[in-house]
């Protein structure tokens, strides 16, 4: 890889477009990125900026998660303490921030290196777009939208690794009888939220699911096919007792060490994997859509940079948004992230397999935008609090469903 180069290039492309040569600078960047695997990936950021021999990545990881991370990162800006880069994910997250003028436009960049045309699909920089200005930058595609299978879990019962939701469930009992945990799934609202909205799209289609967190419309919530949702929803919960376990990382060491056969979790577990020195196809199964629909989410991360009285400092946050863009740091962090690069012209011959079928899907056009784009916080906040409840509970399906339509109605 001709990094530095490369690196060096962008680096002095960024200068001349802010207008400012940017001294030595030490840059802040905040993200709940702290797992094994996302700290391997954001390293690849790191090296990158501290590559160009003038500026350092100073790391400030939030543990956690973004539910945790947010409001922290939320609080210091508008405190008057901002950090000079943070994590969000793509979507509605950092609206109020934009609208609020308290971020840094990055239009000039973007418009320099041609982001409009690079940037695939073309809703992630929609959604750091406000009345045509550019306020972040987009890093990856991340797809909640798979399950993790641990392969030895189903050999050494002499059962063939499932390829579908049904054959998983099917063969749950035997799987539990062995001593084994069915399904994995860790404490936190996020993640019982955000395995909903799998089974949600896999079971009841492409068109339902954007009925509901795209159009609002509660009256499909209550329709057939989100019963059926519920009902899954809730023989999925048996098969995750036992777990017991809060972050996500932990749920995702459960299969990594075979305590538990699967995961229903985003694509950004494969750093986790890989770090295990497990094999996609080989040590572990994924199924995108599991393996019902397979489509995914094109949801993810980007970085904002809150505005800065120093123009040295500004100058440094366009060289770092340029960096983070360019083709070879996009190769080396998503490889080590396992989430797919938002440009469409880089080389993935290193993909592993599970990766392959993400770019699959990806070339195909079988996406939807993930929630974030979809609903307001305070939407997913309601959402999430259901989800934690009626996971951690015996609430019934049908009166989780009937909740949960009346979040719809009245999202925004």
């Amino acid at each position: 890889m001709k990094l530095t180069t490369s690196l060096l290039g962008a680096t002095a492309l960024c200068a001349a477009v802010a207008g400012t040569t940017a001294g030595a600078v030490e840059l802040e960047v905040s993200h709940w990125w702290t797992s094994g695997g996302e700290a391997n990936a954001v390293s690849k950021f790191a090296e990158a900026l501290n590559a160009t021999g003038t500026h350092t990545w100073v790391d400030n990881a939030i543990a956690g998660g973004g539910d945790t991370a947010r409001p922290i990162m939320i609080s210091r800006i508008l405190g008057g303490d901002p950090m000079d880069a943070f994590q969000f994910n793509h979507g509605r997250q950092a609206e109020e921030l934009m609208e609020a003028g308290l971020l840094l436009d990055l239009t000039d960049v973007a418009e320099a290196e041609g982001w409009k045309d690079l940037v695939n699909p073309p809703s992630l920089l929609d959604a750091c777009t406000i009345e045509g200005r550019v306020y972040c930058a987009p890093v990856n595609i991340h797809s909640w939208q798979w399950m993790w299978l641990n392969n030895k879990v189903y050999t050494d019962l002499g059962l063939t690794v499932p390829t579908t939701w049904q054959e998983f469930v099917d063969t749950a009992d035997e799987v539990r009888a062995a001593g084994k945990i069915p399904l994995a799934l860790g404490g936190q609202p996020w993640q019982s939220s955000g395995a909903f909205q799998v089974m949600a799209i896999a079971l009841a289609g492409k068109e339902p699911w954007l009925a509901v967190y795209q159009d609002h419309d509660e009256s499909v919530v209550n329709g057939p096919e989100f019963t059926a949702v519920f009902e899954a929803a809730a023989q999925a919960r048996e098969l995750a007792r036992g777990s017991n376990v809060q972050e996500w990382q932990q749920a995702t060491n459960l299969v990594i060490t075979g305590e538990a056969a699967g995961q229903i979790m985003g694509d950004w577990a494969q750093g986790d994997f890989a770090m295990a020195n497990m094999v996609a196809g080989q040590d572990y199964t994924c199924l995108p859509g599991l393996g019902v629909n397979e489509i995914i989410s094109t949801g993810g991360d980007a970085f904002y940079f809150p505005k800065q009285d120093d123009p040295e400092v500004e100058a440094a946050q366009k060289e770092l948004a340029s960096l983070l863009v360019s083709p070879d740091v996009q190769v080396s962090f998503n490889l080590a992230k396992g989430s797919l690069p938002v440009r469409g012209d880089v080389d993935l011959a290193d993909a592993n397999d599970c990766m392959k079928k993400g770019l699959e899907i990806l070339a195909a056009g079988n996406t939807v935008p993930d929630t974030n784009m979809l609903v307001t916080p305070d939407t997913s906040q309601q959402i999430n609090d259901l989800m934690t409840e009626f996971w951690a509970t015996d609430m019934s399906a049908t009166d989780a469903q009937a909740r949960f339509a009346e979040i719809i109605a009245n999202a925004e």
